[in-house]
């Protein structure tokens, strides 16, 4: 499919606030996270992106339609979960869903087919008839999954799709957005949560102050670092720092049997046996220190000095 959003310095100001500042973005198709603290711009770039909210300059297309001028079109191919409670008192699991269908331009007979449909694949197939404003918070989180599916998209733009829900109700939500990419729907999951980001989405996009930080994949942010390493091991943790630093080894960190090391160059693992053979320590593992989502995020952000 390519890319299913592209953005061209969009801009977007509230007065004397600035929420988007000249965005640059492209975001391939899969899914992908959108992280950030609080006024980072993420639902204000969500809102653009679905014609909600018009940018105050610059440009951006949503499966190759522009948000500007048809967001018609694009409310047709693109499902949503907002952030806040969008139930509306009075209608069943089933009429709510029915009824975004109608909205996505489906026939009656259709929309209600599909809605059946989503509820049974979401999980509500037991609470269809119940009236909305009876069900618990998660079971309100699945049913906006179900209206924002019942029309097949193409791609999903998710808003805090895990919020208020219990530990097994966030695990079964992330491991239907799972199935739904693997189906070939894409996505864009924005969220606060980085074990919910790390566990289904492929690449990121991180935001901070409205601007887009560093984007990439989150395969290639979990790479091995080339100078830090975890030792594992058994014995005097004193007289084995001792020696390391004696060999050049420098010790960051001492917890309970084990240590974290930077090593300069090339040649050092050696030395860490060396030492460990002088300060008569037993080695249990020796392994390079990983780098992580969350280390990127923290130094893309503290980078900005956004808070």
């Amino acid at each position: 499919m390519g890319e299913v959003i592209v953005c061209e310095r969009l801009h977007k100001r509230y007065g004397q606030i600035v929420a988007l500042n000249h965005i640059t973005l492209s975001i391939e198709a899969g899914v992908t996270g959108l992280l950030g603290p609080n006024g980072a711009g993420k639902s204000t770039l969500i809102s653009v992106l679905l014609g909600q909210t018009p940018a105050s300059g610059g440009r951006a297309f949503v499966l190759r339609l522009d948000a500007r001028r048809q967001q018609r079109l694009i409310r047709r191919r693109v499902g949503f979960v907002p952030e806040n409670n969008c139930v509306i008192p009075g209608l069943t699991g089933t009429g709510y869903v029915c009824y975004a269908g109608r909205l996505a331009g489906m026939s009656y007979s259709d929309a209600m087919q599909r809605a059946h449909e989503a509820l049974d694949y979401v999980g509500l197939d037991e609470a269809r008839y119940r009236p909305v404003e009876e069900y618990s918070t998660g079971m309100k989180q699945r049913l906006k999954l179900a209206q924002a599916i019942v029309h097949d998209p193409d791609l999903l733009l998710l808003d805090e799709p895990t919020n208020g829900m219990d530990p097994q109700g966030r695990q079964a939500m992330l491991a239907l957005i799972t199935d739904l990419g693997r189906a070939g729907i894409s996505a864009l999951l924005s969220s606060h949560l980085l074990p919910d980001v790390e566990r289904v989405c492929e690449r990121v996009v991180i935001m901070g102050s409205g601007e887009v930080l560093t984007t990439g994949r989150i395969a290639d942010m979990n790479k091995p670092h080339p100078t830090l390493y975890h030792v594992d091991f058994t014995g005097d943790a004193a007289a084995f720092g001792r020696c390391l630093e004696e060999h050049g080894v420098r010790v960051l960190e001492t917890a309970d049997g084990r240590l974290h090391l930077e090593l300069p160059g090339e040649g050092t693992q050696t030395a860490v046996i060396q030492a460990s053979q002088e300060a008569e320590v037993r080695l249990h593992g020796f392994c390079p220190k990983r780098s992580s989502l969350e280390e990127t995020f923290m130094a893309a952000i503290s980078k900005q000095g956004v808070r």
